[in-house]
């Protein structure tokens, strides 16, 4: 009896019960994989004459990405299927003249530089509601309310607004210049904005992931910083135009290099802010008060899966960067200013995961770091570009 007992809890043990992944994948899961192998058939069919092998690769290994990240988040198969309409509806409206740009839908929404505008002003509006929403919550006691739900759905408009930018510009790069198209991450301008895309999309997973509303506002304090940045470099320097590249960039590298890499600046600047959080939860903690925040473990759980996840791609873009330069430049590593800090910021978030999992550190010193990582991965983007000289000198600020 006892043998027959222990055999019936093992079958119904919850890990053994379990659905796989693949068994757990519903009928639309498929469909919208199926939309995006469609999709990636009429672009190839198309356009492959502007596609070369290692694009066609890019193409299909794009694919596959975003069917994963459609699976694995599922708003996010809204705002790729969004992107992906409104770009398309963009390049139709242009029907292949720039000179349509004053048209009005694409003057004022779907042209890049305006869907751009719009993701800047969005950035503006969900910061404001996140930070007025998480006031109203602190006084009403209340985990969420409308305005917190305001600022959610703002952040996805924007983070659509910029991508579809993103994408559109792509397209007018080549209506410009057809023998000089290229993917708009070549320059501060267009990284900046890929940048707010990807801080963004990656807050919102976790925010609804840890129901964590309240921190939009540190998240998004950040990103008005950025964008406010991004507007005064836009009117000082005229960066939004869209210029040629130059030789050093005209690699298919550029286009898995530079997305990898900002993933991880985007990871790691969001948890800096998240690490300004943890430090007002501790101190509330400390003092026996109630805090308004969520408890200071869970925010620095979140801080600690982000900076994973950024060291990840972090040390991905830099594997990446240094094949490209050995195939620009002959030798894979250089001690070029913009390497020499990239390894820095490398080095700096390997000690911070190696002191939480193999040490156990935990609380303010972590937070500290984390805040202080900061501003050596801007100095590395940003500083040395400003201040240093090297092999990356085309991306002087």
């Amino acid at each position: 009896m006892t043998t027959q007992k222990n055999h019936l809890s093992i079958e119904n043990h919850e890990l053994l019960n379990g659905r796989s992944f693949w068994q757990s994948l519903m009928a639309a899961d498929w469909l919208y994989a199926a939309v995006l192998v469609a999709v990636a058939v009429f672009v190839q069919n198309f356009t492959g004459h502007h596609m070369d092998g290692y694009e066609v690769a890019i193409l299909w290994g794009s694919l596959l990405i975003a069917v994963w990240l459609g699976w694995f988040f599922k708003p996010m198969r809204w705002f790729i299927l969004g992107s992906m309409a409104l770009a398309y509806g963009a390049v139709k409206l242009y029907a292949g003249d720039i000179a349509r740009s004053d048209t009005f839908f694409l003057k004022y929404f779907l042209s890049s530089q305006s869907a751009i505008m719009w993701q800047c002003a969005t950035v503006f509006f969900a910061w404001f509601c996140y930070i007025a929403g998480a006031v109203i919550a602190k006084k009403q006691q209340a985990e969420t309310n409308t305005l917190l739900g305001m600022g959610t759905a703002l952040a996805w408009v924007g983070a659509l607004a910029g991508f579809t930018g993103l994408l559109v510009r792509w397209h007018e790069s080549y209506l410009l210049r057809p023998d000089a198209g290229h993917i708009p991450v070549s320059n501060l301008y267009e990284v900046f904005i890929l940048f707010l895309v990807i801080t963004a999309l990656m807050y919102l997973y976790y925010e609804g992931k840890f129901a964590m509303q309240k921190l939009g506002g540190f998240v998004f304090s950040f990103m008005v910083v950025v964008v406010s940045f991004v507007l005064w470099y836009s009117v000082s320097r005229d960066a939004h135009t869209i210029q040629p590249l130059i030789p050093a960039l005209q690699s298919w590298w550029m286009k898995i290099h530079v997305p990898a890499n900002f993933i991880g600046y985007g990871a790691f600047c969001m948890a800096a802010m998240l690490g300004v959080a943890e430090l007002w939860a501790i101190r509330s903690e400390s003092a026996g008060k109630k805090s308004w925040l969520p408890d200071s473990q869970t925010i620095e759980e979140v801080m600690y899966k982000a900076i994973a996840v950024g060291f990840l791609f972090f040390t991905i873009a830099t594997i990446l960067g240094a094949l490209w330069a050995a195939d620009a430049w002959g030798r894979y590593w250089s001690w070029d200013p913009k390497e020499t800090w990239a390894f820095i910021v490398w080095l700096n978030y390997a000690v911070w995961l190696h002191l939480r999992l193999v040490a156990g550190w935990r609380g303010k010193v972590l937070a500290w770091w984390a805040i202080i990582g900061l501003f050596i991965t801007a100095f590395a983007f940003i500083g040395v570009n400003m201040f240093l000289s090297g092999l990356h000198s085309y991306g002087e600020l």
